[in-house]
């Protein structure tokens, strides 16, 4: 009975967890815990080991090792302490999906999760520039070069491109190629929206990660009509940009550099660098880049733009660089290279078209937050930081499915 019922909670606080992330951290938080407290409660009242193989296993274990090992140069224990809980908190996430998901229809609930978390706050988005607050949290929407920027219940603009962008191309991929008639049509309009409110973000990088994942998915699918599409909007975009924008590019010479990261990243990243070459083998202790940024500013900075001397490095792998070192980020490396090459394996053996899709999809949206974590340290703000590896858990779930007794979700 005990089992049973620790099932019934893990089976939903997955289907649960997507929507969650998108109201608050809190909720996310409580969802999450509860989910690894039940998956392990579980394992022990059933005498079975608490994990299982995974073609993460190995990577993530040796990259916690270079992340326990760097604390040699940590200036605060607390603060590394903490960065390795929560470490040990997505493994566990990501143990718990890639063995929880049931069955084909386990994920088609967690796929209409998404596609609710995905509408709601892209209506939020819409409501907020409209209307001056979104419908959730209250917030208003952040203003930069006379522009609305949609943050809907996120605390920036950035960060809710980082979770559309996560989430977009696996509504889009099963929109076009698997739902049918009149649940296509409607999930084709919550991508469209979707579409919508990452333009209404202006996030540059969020904008960059859809146009590669769409790009992608044009190439894997052969679409001539989604390539053309993409090949007219590129040529249409020095014409349809709002005239602050075509001003801003102008002050910036055009040059693509200082368009797609802004002078204050690229100084945060040559800043960044200074602390890499300080400590290039261990880093300078996980959970500590912002404690250490200070130290390594150069004097002036960069164009003469002065940073905070609290600040994420914007960049997924210089800030994973800095804190752990160069041998950190290389298992990394090896960990995402791992994560996809098992990823394509299990898309190329899969035959239901909801499977298949789902999976081409995931493969994308996993490429999509890496793409936006160039300028974004997306791993590291930990509530964004929960749907890379809850969707990498998913991913690899769908290679224990079995093809049998499929039901029709679309």
């Amino acid at each position: 009975m005990m089992v049973k019922t620790l099932d019934f909670v893990i089976y939903w606080a997955i289907v649960l967890i997507p929507f969650v992330m998108a109201i608050a951290p809190a909720p996310m938080h409580v969802f999450v815990g509860l989910l690894i407290f039940s998956f392990l409660l579980k394992k022990i009242i059933s005498k079975q080991k608490p994990y299982m193989y995974t073609a993460l296993n190995l990577p993530f274990m040796l990259f916690f090792i270079a992340a326990a090992v760097s604390m040699l140069n940590s200036v605060s224990y607390r603060d590394s302490f903490r960065g390795l809980f929560r470490l040990l908190e997505y493994f566990f996430l990501f143990l718990v999906i890639s063995a929880e998901v049931k069955d084909h229809r386990h994920a088609g609930k967690v796929i209409i999760s998404i596609v609710c978390a995905a509408l709601l706050l892209s209506v939020d988005a819409i409501w907020q520039v409209s209307w001056g607050r979104d419908f959730i949290r209250g917030n208003l929407p952040i203003i930069n070069i006379g522009l609305k920027r949609a943050t809907a219940s996120f605390p920036d603009a950035n960060v809710l491109g980082i979770y559309l962008s996560a989430v977009a191309p696996v509504i889009i991929t099963l929109a076009l190629y698997y739902f049918k008639r009149n649940k296509k049509i409607i999930i084709c309009l919550v991508g469209l929206l979707v579409l919508a409110a990452s333009a209404l973000t202006y996030s540059r990088p969020t904008l960059l990660a859809i146009f590669v994942a769409l790009l992608l998915l044009g190439i894997v699918k052969k679409n001539k009509i989604l390539l053309s599409i993409l090949v007219i909007l590129i040529v249409m975009a020095p014409f349809i940009l709002p005239s602050s924008v075509k001003d801003w590019a102008k002050q910036i010479e055009y040059n693509p550099l200082r368009f797609m990261c802004n002078d204050d990243r690229i100084a945060i990243y040559r800043n960044s660098l200074n602390m890499i070459e300080d400590h290039p083998v261990i880093g300078v202790g996980v959970n500590t880049f912002m404690k250490n940024y200070k130290k390594y500013k150069e004097s002036p900075e960069y164009r003469g733009i002065v940073t905070s001397d609290y600040i994420y490095a914007h960049n997924n792998f210089l800030h994973m660089a800095a804190e752990v070192g160069i041998v950190g980020l290389g298992i990394f490396l090896w960990l995402i290279y791992r994560l996809f090459k098992a990823s394509i394996s299990i898309y190329k053996k899969l035959e239901s078209s909801l499977l298949k899709n789902m999976s081409l999809g995931l493969i994308l949206c996993l490429a999509a937050f890496l793409v936006n974590g160039l300028t974004e340290s997306s791993l590291y703000y930990s509530r964004i930081a929960m749907i890379f590896w809850y969707l990498s858990g998913l991913s690899l779930s769908l290679g224990r499915l079995t093809d049998a007794n499929q039901p029709s979700v679309g």
